[in-house]
């Protein structure tokens, strides 16, 4: 049996022409089932993640243009394969997105990697770019923008402003995040419509503090082990 919808009837509306949600599968409520448990330490945390995002990344992988490639076989035959139509790059929005970089370099080593580091200013509330090192050349890319979660949405708006002022066309970006919110997500494709976002979860709401319900905490804090604010 699936697991019981939790989201409510009345949500946020946005624009969905790009919003990509995994199929909800036993298989992938399972590995939700594992990370969002609280009691799960950051071993089995990470342990179970890592599934989570390998599947994001194919699933990004599988909506990108490919060409035509022949290549022939040790046995002298011509295969009739693909290759991307342009080179591939991914940017994480520091730190949290760096938990997606090792997946993505199990997929292809030579895939450049660019960081972006976004704090929320403690007065303003607002967040504030910080430093950005980007591949060479990086308009001439598809981007995969990680940051796994996709609350309020200003961290996301602000690292896609990097890219775009960067060159980097809105529809050559697809933005990979694990959980996200309506909030979130009607302040982003407002403003990036062309934006694809790949995500495993459309949550039910943000609660007062800003986190996701029913969500999982702190993804960076649990990821990589340090105290998790997010936790009750």
């Amino acid at each position: 049996m699936h697991a019981t919808n939790l989201r409510p009837l009345s949500r946020p509306s946005y624009n969905a022409a790009n919003v990509i949600e995994l199929e909800q599968t036993d298989r992938l409520h399972y590995l939700h089932t594992k990370v969002r448990d609280k009691t799960a330490n950051k071993r089995q945390f990470s342990f179970y993640a890592d599934q989570i995002i390998r599947l994001l990344l194919e699933k990004s992988l599988e909506r990108l243009n490919f060409t035509e490639l022949n290549v022939t076989t040790p046995v002298g035959a011509t295969y009739p394969g693909k290759e991307l139509a342009m080179p591939l790059c991914g940017v994480s929005v520091v730190r949290a997105g760096e938990s997606m970089e090792n997946e993505l370099r199990r997929l292809d080593l030579n895939i450049p990697i660019g960081k972006i580091l976004i704090q929320r200013d403690p007065t303003t509330k607002l967040p504030k770019l910080y430093y950005s090192k980007l591949p060479d050349n990086v308009e001439k890319f598809h981007v995969l923008l990680f940051e796994p979660m996709l609350a309020t949405g200003g961290s996301a708006i602000c690292a896609l402003d990097v890219m775009t002022k960067a060159g980097v066309k809105p529809e050559n970006i697809t933005f990979v995040n694990l959980l996200c919110s309506p909030e979130g997500l009607e302040k982003v494709t407002a403003q990036f419509p062309d934006v694809t976002i790949v995500t495993s979860s459309i949550e039910q709401c943000l609660n007062e503090h800003a986190f996701m319900i029913p969500g999982i905490g702190d993804f960076g804090d649990r990821y990589f082990g340090t105290t998790d604010l997010g936790a009750v």
